[in-house]
Protein backbone atom coordinates (compact mmCIF):
# COMPACT_ATOMS: atom_id res chain seq x y z
CA UNK A 1 0.00 0.00 0.00
CA UNK A 2 1.11 3.51 -1.13
CA UNK A 3 1.98 6.27 0.86
CA UNK A 4 -0.84 8.00 0.27
CA UNK A 5 -3.19 5.65 0.71
CA UNK A 6 -2.00 4.89 4.53
CA UNK A 7 -2.51 8.35 4.92
CA UNK A 8 -5.84 9.22 3.41
CA UNK A 9 -7.35 5.72 3.59
CA UNK A 10 -8.85 5.12 7.06
CA UNK A 11 -11.06 2.06 5.76
CA UNK A 12 -8.83 0.41 4.37
CA UNK A 13 -5.81 0.07 7.43
CA UNK A 14 -5.02 2.43 9.73
CA UNK A 15 -3.30 5.83 8.50
CA UNK A 16 -0.16 6.41 9.43
CA UNK A 17 -0.53 8.90 11.87
CA UNK A 18 -2.36 6.07 13.97
CA UNK A 19 0.77 3.59 12.94
CA UNK A 20 2.87 6.38 14.83
CA UNK A 21 0.87 7.13 17.92
CA UNK A 22 0.54 3.06 18.31
CA UNK A 23 4.88 3.02 18.31
CA UNK A 24 5.72 5.76 20.08
CA UNK A 25 2.85 5.52 23.02
CA UNK A 26 1.05 2.38 22.22
CA UNK A 27 1.13 -0.84 24.61
CA UNK A 28 0.36 -4.09 23.17
CA UNK A 29 -2.65 -5.58 25.42
CA UNK A 30 -3.96 -8.39 23.43
CA UNK A 31 -5.12 -9.95 20.00
CA UNK A 32 -9.05 -11.25 19.21
CA UNK A 33 -9.31 -14.57 17.31
CA UNK A 34 -9.96 -12.25 14.06
CA UNK A 35 -6.17 -10.71 14.41
CA UNK A 36 -7.27 -7.53 15.72
CA UNK A 37 -4.41 -5.86 18.52
CA UNK A 38 -5.63 -3.90 21.25
CA UNK A 39 -3.36 -1.25 22.73
CA UNK A 40 -3.42 1.29 25.32
CA UNK A 41 -1.39 4.28 27.21
CA UNK A 42 2.32 3.23 27.87
CA UNK A 43 2.47 6.08 30.27
CA UNK A 44 -0.08 8.90 29.44
CA UNK A 45 -3.38 8.10 31.29
CA UNK A 46 -6.17 10.76 30.57
CA UNK A 47 -8.83 11.79 33.65
CA UNK A 48 -7.43 8.77 35.64
CA UNK A 49 -8.09 6.33 32.72
CA UNK A 50 -5.60 4.63 30.07
CA UNK A 51 -6.74 5.30 26.42
CA UNK A 52 -7.48 2.26 24.69
CA UNK A 53 -8.02 1.58 20.92
CA UNK A 54 -8.21 -1.16 18.67
CA UNK A 55 -6.05 -1.48 15.02
CA UNK A 56 -8.32 -3.86 12.82
CA UNK A 57 -6.98 -7.24 11.25
CA UNK A 58 -8.34 -6.54 7.23
CA UNK A 59 -10.92 -3.63 6.60
CA UNK A 60 -12.29 -1.33 9.50
CA UNK A 61 -15.20 -2.35 10.39
CA UNK A 62 -16.42 -1.68 14.18
CA UNK A 63 -18.64 -4.86 14.80
CA UNK A 64 -15.71 -7.00 14.30
CA UNK A 65 -14.79 -6.62 17.82
CA UNK A 66 -15.92 -9.12 20.10
CA UNK A 67 -17.88 -8.16 23.21
CA UNK A 68 -15.38 -9.06 25.59
CA UNK A 69 -12.90 -6.76 23.93
CA UNK A 70 -15.61 -4.28 23.48
CA UNK A 71 -15.65 -3.76 27.56
CA UNK A 72 -12.37 -3.61 27.76
CA UNK A 73 -12.35 -0.40 25.13
CA UNK A 74 -15.17 0.98 26.88
CA UNK A 75 -13.95 0.43 30.62
CA UNK A 76 -16.52 -1.51 31.31
CA UNK A 77 -14.21 -3.72 32.85
CA UNK A 78 -10.35 -3.51 33.73
CA UNK A 79 -8.73 -6.24 33.05
CA UNK A 80 -8.25 -7.08 29.43
CA UNK A 81 -10.02 -10.40 28.43
CA UNK A 82 -7.41 -13.47 29.19
CA UNK A 83 -9.09 -16.34 28.00
CA UNK A 84 -11.44 -15.98 24.81
CA UNK A 85 -11.60 -20.04 24.14
CA UNK A 86 -13.75 -19.91 27.48
CA UNK A 87 -17.57 -19.88 26.48
CA UNK A 88 -20.57 -21.68 27.49
CA UNK A 89 -22.52 -24.11 25.38
CA UNK A 90 -25.30 -22.34 24.53
CA UNK A 91 -23.07 -19.22 23.13
CA UNK A 92 -22.51 -18.99 19.50
CA UNK A 93 -18.92 -17.84 17.74
CA UNK A 94 -18.41 -13.79 17.62
CA UNK A 95 -19.31 -12.97 13.50
CA UNK A 96 -18.82 -9.44 12.62
CA UNK A 97 -22.09 -7.75 10.71
CA UNK A 98 -22.49 -9.36 7.64
CA UNK A 99 -25.11 -6.89 5.97
CA UNK A 100 -24.40 -5.73 2.65
CA UNK A 101 -22.66 -8.78 2.07
CA UNK A 102 -23.13 -11.98 -0.01
CA UNK A 103 -23.13 -13.54 3.50
CA UNK A 104 -25.54 -11.64 5.05
CA UNK A 105 -29.12 -13.00 6.46
CA UNK A 106 -31.90 -13.15 3.77
CA UNK A 107 -35.11 -14.25 4.78
CA UNK A 108 -37.18 -16.82 2.94
CA UNK A 109 -39.29 -14.87 0.38
CA UNK A 110 -36.89 -12.36 -0.38
CA UNK A 111 -36.12 -11.05 -3.33
CA UNK A 112 -31.86 -11.13 -2.80
CA UNK A 113 -32.61 -14.59 -1.81
CA UNK A 114 -34.42 -15.95 -4.73
CA UNK A 115 -36.78 -17.66 -2.70
CA UNK A 116 -40.18 -18.38 -3.94
CA UNK A 117 -42.46 -15.90 -1.84
CA UNK A 118 -45.60 -17.27 0.01
CA UNK A 119 -49.10 -16.81 -1.19
CA UNK A 120 -51.33 -14.32 0.69
CA UNK A 121 -53.14 -16.53 3.05
CA UNK A 122 -56.46 -13.93 2.70
CA UNK A 123 -55.85 -12.84 6.79
CA UNK A 124 -54.78 -8.85 5.98
CA UNK A 125 -57.23 -7.20 5.66
CA UNK A 126 -55.64 -3.63 4.44
CA UNK A 127 -56.87 -0.15 6.41
CA UNK A 128 -59.17 2.02 4.79
CA UNK A 129 -60.14 5.52 5.39
CA UNK A 130 -63.72 6.25 5.82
Amino acid sequence: MGLGARIFTWWLNEPMGTTLFTRTRGELVGTDGAGNRYFQNKSSIRRGRPRRWVLYSGAVEASKVPPEWHLWLHHTVIEAPKDMAKQHDWEAPHQENLTGTTGAYRPPGSIAARGVRPHATGDYEPWQPE
